[in-house]
């Protein structure tokens, strides 16, 4: 998980911190032929899902025409990517600002569904939280709209993929393919690399009345008041996804480089976190009330 760039503030504005930068270069062009030229109107839902997985589908068409970058991308959206070690279209990729595949699909997923998918398409096909999944052997055919496409080196071992794309229906997808392209939708490939695909639409949605938000960093203290006094109540192994009811004003905590005193209550955990660890750019959640 990247840090988000924000700017750290008390209340009345003041600012406690200077906000991080990125260091990448311009943007390369990355000139899309025409078969990679697709209009907004194509990429879409192309058969019947439930909203959820529809949200899903509309959310990676949001980013159609954004440049491939390896390593690129995280659930806010399109960052500046990595050199490909092995040369080729994508040795300048640290000046693209761009999704590679994984995380084209981890946007998606978050930002349709506050679905928090790991990092790696590896690692995103053996999801645990999958709640259907569909082998090679079957074919499109049951698939729906939303649900992720696997290729892997060995199809029968989910821990070789290496590319992963969004199901549109009718033999459609929406994929981040490779360095050199664009977002684009393409037909679906049932070549010998196809590893098969699961559904992660269905899975639990935040509770009425709270927003959803990543966590960053790791052992992360959640407290029983919104101050560090008395001992955490649980503690965050890595990021997570939580659900936020509420924010005060509590104890100006310094932590990471950050300083702020906002801090957000979590009801699933009967705990509060301080925001400095809410993945977001804003110090003071956005939509988020006043406990």
């Amino acid at each position: 998980m990247r840090r988000t760039n924000r700017t750290l503030a008390l209340a009345g504005g003041l600012l406690l911190a200077t906000t991080l930068t990125c260091t990448g270069t311009a943007m390369a062009a990355a000139s899309p032929t025409a078969s990679e030229t697709v209009a907004a109107a194509d990429c879409r839902p192309l058969a019947n899902a439930s909203a959820q997985a529809q949200a899903i589908v509309n959310a990676a068409c949001s980013q159609l025409g954004v440049p491939y970058s390896w390593g690129g991308g995280s659930i806010h959206g399109p960052t500046f990517g990595q050199d490909y070690p092995g040369g080729g279209p994508g040795a300048h990729d640290s000046q693209v600002k761009g999704f590679d595949c994984s995380h084209l699909v981890q946007y998606a997923a978050w930002q349709g569904a506050g679905i928090a998918l790991p990092e790696g398409s590896w690692n995103q096909a053996q999801w645990s939280g999958a709640t259907a999944r569909f082998s090679r052997a079957q074919g499109i055919a049951p698939l729906q709209p939303g649900d992720l496409l696997l290729w892997g080196t060995d199809p029968a071992n989910l821990g070789s993929v290496h590319h992963i794309a969004v199901y549109l229906g009718n033999g459609k997808m929406v994929e981040a393919r490779e360095s050199g392209t664009l977002v684009m939708v393409s037909d679906v490939r049932l070549n010998s690399q196809y590893a098969g695909a699961l559904r992660i639409a269905g899975t639990e949605q935040p509770p009425a009345g709270t927003k959803r938000f990543m966590t960053w960093g790791t052992n992360v203290a959640l407290r029983p008041d919104p101050g560090t006094q008395r001992p955490p109540v649980t503690r965050l192994p890595g990021p997570t996804a939580v659900d936020v009811l509420c924010q005060v004003h509590g104890e100006r905590v310094s932590a990471e480089g950050y300083i702020n005193d906002a801090w957000s209550y979590l009801p699933k955990y009967k705990a509060w976190i301080s925001n400095i660890f809410i993945d977001d750019p804003a110090a003071w959640l956005p939509s988020v009330p006043n406990c």
